[in-house]
């Protein structure tokens, strides 16, 4: 058993051609979000969370990340915008 890339079996099966970045970038363009669940987990504890949210959150959110945007990993050549 082979395990193909997500760009060799969209190639196989509809014949179009994409790099791995604009795989990506397809359920952004028709709206879709990996960040939303559409249901919460039955067994989430919400007082947890609820203390994750206050204490944690605000510190992940404001590190500025934007995985789906252009980006380079060089110190020494930034990405442009």
């Amino acid at each position: 058993m082979t395990l193909l890339t997500g760009a060799e079996t969209v190639r196989r099966r509809f014949g179009a051609e994409y790099t791995l970045a604009g795989l990506d970038l397809l359920p952004h363009r028709i709206g879709w979000s990996v960040r939303v669940p559409s249901r919460k987990a039955a067994e989430r504890d919400e007082v947890k969370f609820a203390a994750w949210e206050d204490e944690q959150w605000p510190v992940t959110k404001n590190r500025g990340w934007r995985t789906w945007a252009p980006g380079s990993a060089s110190r020494t050549k930034p990405a442009r915008a």
